[in-house]
């Protein structure tokens, strides 16, 4: 067995997936004062995390099932908190920026306002004036004033950055191709150049759960079924000031970063795990982009890349221990949501691999709930 001196010391948690959910999970291992270990198949955070918008909140979370809320509006309440405290630690600002967000079109507009009255969600009828350089016909537009975005890779940097200084050892370009069992126990994972002896392991390894599962645990009963599921994305060279708020507009939306650069975003697209870009999604998002905002027209496309969410039924993820295998536990499937949902997902982990009173009812995100 090639082991390195660093790993003498067993972590007591090694988390397989260095996405929001694996980097969130390490933290709150480490702040209860386990020594800890992220194993990732690439870079830390290069993946859907990486890949995503950073709008936090799902698209129409009045149409999301309950448990996606649950676990949405638990995260924003810490969001605050969490970003003030990466900065700090870090220096690393993951820029926060409560713009709020603008919904053009609501054929179900008294559903949303009673799902925003319900969870004490800000929530207006749009003026007039926040389409002025805009080009739709709006439909019972809303106007959500605290809505904020994250610049999504300036967080994941924050979150390394945070770990690597409280002691959280990283091991990248190593995708797991063996976990090794004894009885209904993980005694190691293994990559192409190391072992990794290990204590208690968690999965979180977004779109490729699913396939670490069929391919390395192929004989248990409770696979979790997640696909991936591709997301193309646009960025455009704006100057400040072109756009000073999110708009969302049928399938599709505009994010406004803090140095003026605008996002369009995104396609869903059932494609395995190929992550090519296409130039017909991108003809596609730039035309919606265009016809929203028509001073996009004088600004030139920086960028187009592509992301594979973790699909799952309705979008639920799989969070908690693993019924078959006692220190196995999963964390992945938060298809369109995983940074929105990460805090609370990686609490609610935590607190059950650790016995602590759950944050939130676990029955929705187990194993065992019907599909």
């Amino acid at each position: 067995m090639h082991m390195t001196a660093s790993m003498t010391t067993i972590p007591d948690f090694t988390i397989v997936g260095g996405g929001i959910n694996g980097l969130l999970t390490a933290r709150e291992f480490i702040n209860a004062g386990a020594r800890t270990a992220i194993i990732d198949k690439q870079v830390i955070g290069q993946e859907s995390s990486w890949a995503g918008g950073g709008i936090l909140l799902p698209l129409y979370p009045w149409r999301q099932a309950e448990a996606i809320s649950a676990l949405v509006l638990e995260s924003l309440r810490s969001y605050p908190h969490l970003l003030a405290a990466l900065y700090a630690q870090t220096g690393l600002d993951p820029q926060w920026q409560p713009c709020g967000l603008l919904v053009t079109k609501n054929p179900d507009a008294a559903r949303a306002r009673a799902w925003c009255k319900q969870h004490q969600v800000a929530c207006f009828p749009a003026e007039p004036k926040q389409f002025n350089n805009l080009q739709t016909e709006p439909e019972t537009p809303l106007w959500l004033p605290d809505i904020a975005h994250v610049r999504n890779p300036r967080l994941l940097k924050s979150l390394k950055q945070d770990l690597s200084q409280k002691g959280c050892q990283f091991y990248q370009h190593q995708p797991i191709t063996k976990i090794s069992l004894k009885g209904n126990r993980v005694v190691s994972l293994a990559s192409h150049e190391q072992v990794f002896p290990v204590h208690h392991v968690v999965l979180a390894g977004g779109a490729w759960t699913g396939q670490i599962f069929q391919e390395l645990l192929p004989t248990l009963g409770h696979i979790p079924k997640i696909t991936p599921v591709k997301g193309q994305m646009l960025l455009y060279e704006a100057q400040p000031e072109t756009l000073a708020f999110m708009v969302l507009e049928g399938g599709h939306y505009l994010i406004p970063r803090r140095d003026g650069k605008i996002l369009a975003g995104s396609s869903v697209e059932f494609d395995g795990f190929n992550k090519a870009t296409s130039s017909t999604v991108l003809d596609t998002l730039n035309a919606f982009a265009l016809n929203l905002l028509p001073t996009l027209k004088g600004y030139p496309i920086a960028r187009q890349w592509a992301g594979l969410r973790p699909g799952t039924a309705e979008g639920i993820p799989y969070i908690g221990p693993h019924p078959e295998i006692a220190n196995l536990s999963v964390n992945a499937g938060h298809f369109r949501n995983g940074l929105v949902m990460a805090p609370a997902s990686a609490r609610l982990l935590v607190d059950l691999v650790l016995g602590r009173p759950p944050c939130l009812a676990e029955e929705p995100y187990q194993f065992t709930r019907p599909h």
